[in-house]
C-alpha cells in the first residue's frame, strides 16, 4: 500500500514535462509537397481520404486532486451527478481514519465524518477545504476505495473555486492506454501506460481482482495512496492508484503479487498498481448516494447486510 514516505523529497513533475514537441509544416513544405504528389498520381487515380489522426494526448494538471492527511485523492462525479447533489471524494479504502483499516471480508458504509480535504487547481495551489459529512463506503476487498460524501455540492466547488470534478469512467479501461498518475499529497503527476490487467492481486490479507498494472514509468511512492488514474485519451477517471511492490517479496504488505486463474503466482518489483472504477459509478444515485442494490454495482456488500 502506498502510504506516506516520511522524509522523502517533495517533487513538482508536471506531466508531459520532457515530451517531444510536436512539429508542424511550414505553408512552403506543403505546397511542395502537394506539388509533387500531382506529378507522381496516375491519371486514373481517385481522391484519398485522409487517414484518421490519432486523438492527441487530453492535458492533464491537478484541477480536481485533493491532499489527504495521509494520502492522495479526487473530487469526482459519474455521469448522472447533478449539480446540487453533494459533491463526492475518491481515495482508497486503506487511507480511511474514522477507524482502522478495514480487514479482509469487511465493508464500511455510512459512517459519520467530519474529515477535511485541501482542494488543488490546476497548478497544484490549495485553493480551499473541504469538509466529509460521512464516509460513504470504503472497502479493501476485491477493491481498494473510499467514498466520501461533502458538505459541499458540485455547483457550490465550481461557483467558490472555479473547478469542476473528475468523471468517473463507466467503461472498463484499455491495454496500452497512456495514463496518468495525479497525486495531490506530493503535488506530482506520473506518465505511463497501461501494461495489462491482474486477474487477482494479493497483499498480505488482502485480495483485489482485475487490478490494473502499470508500466514501470508509474513508479509511485508512499503518499500517492488514493490518486486519481487518468485516462489521457478521454481525460476521465479510470483506476484509482493504490499500491506497488517496494522489495521484490512475495504477497506481503507494501508487496503484492499477481495470481493468475490457474494460481500460479508472478512477483513483479518496483511496478505500481491501481483498482479499477468503472463498477464504483454504476452504484451512485441521486444526492450521491451510494446504493449497493443498484444495477450494474460492483461494489461489495456488507457480509452482515440484512
Amino acid at each position: 500500500m502506498r502510504k506516506p514516505c516520511l522524509g522523502a523529497a517533495l517533487t513538482l513533475a508536471l506531466l508531459g514535462a520532457g515530451a517531444a514537441p510536436a512539429l508542424a509544416a511550414t505553408s512552403e513544405d506543403a505546397a511542395t509537397a502537394g506539388a509533387r504528389s500531382a506529378q507522381n498520381a496516375p491519371a486514373t487515380a481517385y481522391p484519398q481520404p485522409p487517414y484518421p489522426r490519432k486523438p492527441r494526448p487530453k492535458p492533464v494538471d491537478f484541477a480536481g486532486t485533493v491532499a489527504l492527511s495521509n494520502c492522495s485523492g479526487s473530487v469526482v462525479r459519474v455521469p448522472q451527478s447533478r449539480p446540487h447533489d453533494p459533491a463526492l471524494i475518491l481515495s482508497n479504502g486503506h487511507c480511511i481514519t474514522e477507524r482502522g483499516m478495514p480487514g479482509a471480508g469487511e465493508v464500511v458504509v455510512d459512517l459519520p465524518s467530519q474529515r477535511t480535504f485541501a482542494l488543488l487547481d490546476a497548478d497544484a495551489r490549495k485553493v480551499g477545504t473541504l469538509t466529509a459529512s460521512k464516509l460513504a463506503y470504503a472497502t479493501m476487498t476485491d477493491t481498494d476505495v473510499s467514498l466520501y460524501r461533502l458538505t459541499s455540492t458540485y455547483a457550490q466547488i465550481e461557483k467558490t473555486y472555479g473547478i469542476k470534478a473528475l468523471e468517473l469512467d463507466t467503461q472498463h479501461p484499455k491495454r496500452g492506454r497512456a495514463i496518468a498518475v495525479v497525486s495531490g499529497y506530493w503535488k506530482k503527476a506520473y506518465g505511463c501506460r497501461i501494461d495489462g490487467f491482474a486477474h487477482r492481486l494479493k497483499e498480505a490479507e488482502w485480495t483485489w481482482k482485475d487490478s490494473v498494472r502499470y508500466t514501470r514509468e508509474c513508479d509511485t511512492i508512499g503518499g500517492t495512496s488514493g490518486s486519481p488514474v487518468i485516462d489521457r485519451r478521454t481525460g476521465k477517471v479510470v483506476a484509482v492508484n493504490n499500491t506497488g511492490n517496494n522489495d521484490g517479496e512475495r504477497c506481503t504488505l507494501n508487496n503484492p503479487c499477481e495470481v493468475d486463474r490457474r494460481g500460479r503466482v508472478t512477483v513483479r518489483h518496483e511496478i505500481s498498481y491501481g483498482q479499477q472504477t468503472y463498477g464504483i459509478a454504476r452504484c451512485i444515485t441521486i444526492n450521491s448516494r451510494v446504493d449497493l442494490d443498484r444495477w450494474g454495482c460492483r461494489l461489495p456488500e456488507p457480509t452482515n447486510r440484512s
